[in-house]
């Protein structure tokens, strides 16, 4: 029914171990037929069905496996529905709520679907194809979306993926559009998403439980949201009821949202401030011992393994503005979101950072992504998100 894999001797170890990865190297012989893109059969070299995955013949990873069991399901019916399904009901359980309506429904391999991200915001759910396999599913899962309940889906995906992958589809609304910004409470805060033409999927989901950690410090403190975007975690500041916030990106767009989010929230009167201006920049001529806390939230500097020694130097450099800047006993937020730069790295990042500095710094919280970002334990990669706080003597 489907082309089929065949595995070399003894090369059928990590998928019996769940990793949903297999490289070239692995593979013994390919169906002629296949196609890139194509849902093939994964098979031991001595014929026993391991289950089923997209073909890439792009990638060394050349088959990223979404079915593996001592039984495997035939993808077919209502296979694809079933999986949102599952993934539904845990993000109502565990997240969803009437003061938070932006989650994500689906985590690639952490919710055992290769390739396919969706962010919803409201009635609004926003699907990101991560390789060309996913493309040829998307009218099920748009179909599966619709018999959840979701009115307007949008399909978003990066360019370097349609690039690099060969995805076709390119982006917009694959039902009707929705005309209107759309507006979402998020820990009972209000946010304004837009997906067509914000960040990721037009909000950073993945920093809820971080933001709401800033929110429990940051009573009668003044706060610094670089890297601020749209303000996400200058809001929580604010809700915490914050001495001041000054919020600071390089984009002068996400700078207005910041000030529209931070008046649906505070009022005109609210006190923070906003600037446009190049973090690394701000942070080199502010005054030491100006802030109580410093967010250091940057975008992925590492986007592929040859990037990584630069991106360190660049994290470096960051957190040791960071820590020489914050006031003595105040703390520092910092973040990577680069799947490159795995949890050691960044830990030893921080830590060269510090020593830099000359300061004194302890850890008091490690951080990760939040529950609807799941970690598959047999696909560690996908733990992309890192956070510390720390505190600086």
């Amino acid at each position: 029914m489907f082309p089929l894999l065949t595995l070399k001797p003894d090369r059928e170890k990590s998928v019996l171990n769940f990793h949903p990865w297999i490289f070239t190297g692995a593979v013994k012989h390919i169906a002629p037929e296949a196609q890139h893109g194509d849902i093939i059969a994964v098979q031991t070299h001595q014929k026993k069905l391991l289950g089923y995955g997209f073909y890439d013949v792009q990638s060394q990873i050349v088959c990223r496996m979404f079915e593996v069991n001592p039984h495997p399901a035939l993808p077919e019916g209502d296979y694809w529905l079933q999986k949102l399904q599952e993934a539904y009901a845990i993000r109502q359980r565990l997240v969803a709520s009437p003061t938070t309506q932006a989650y994500r429904l689906m985590h690639a391999e952490g919710d055992f679907l290769s390739g396919v991200i969706i962010d919803v915001y409201g009635k609004v759910a926003v699907m990101q194809l991560l390789i060309k396999g996913t493309e040829r599913i998307a009218p099920l899962l748009v179909e599966a979306l619709q018999k959840l309940g979701f009115e307007h889906i949008y399909l978003k995906n990066k360019e370097i993926t349609q690039r690099l992958e060969g995805v076709e589809q390119s982006n917009g609304w694959l039902t009707a559009p929705y005309s209107k910004p759309i507006q979402i409470l998020e820990n009972g805060l209000k946010f304004e998403i837009d997906v067509e033409k914000g960040q990721k999927t037009g909000f950073f989901i993945d920093q809820r439980d971080n933001r709401q950690l800033l929110r429990q410090y940051a009573e009668g403190k003044k706060v610094l949201n670089t890297f601020s975007y749209t303000g996400g975690f200058s809001v929580y500041a604010l809700a915490g009821k914050a001495q001041e916030v000054v919020s600071v990106d390089i984009s002068k767009d996400a700078i207005a949202m910041c000030e529209k989010t931070v008046a649906s929230n505070f009022g005109e009167n609210a006190s923070h401030r906003a600037i446009a201006e190049d973090c690394f920049e701000f942070l080199k001529n502010s005054q030491p011992n100006e802030y109580d806390i410093i967010v250091l939230d940057p975008p992925a500097f590492a986007k592929h393994k040859k990037a990584v020694a630069n991106a360190s130097r660049g994290y470096i450099s960051l957190n040791e503005l960071g820590i020489r800047r914050v006031k003595k006993g105040g703390l520092v937020f910092t973040f990577s979101c680069s799947g490159n730069i795995d949890r050691d790295l960044f830990r030893k990042i921080v830590f060269t950072a510090s020593a830099e500095s000359g300061r004194k710094v302890r850890i008091v919280h490690q951080l990760t992504q939040p529950i609807d970002h799941p970690v598959n334990i047999y696909h560690p990669e996908g733990e992309y998100l890192k956070g510390l706080v720390l505190e600086v003597e």
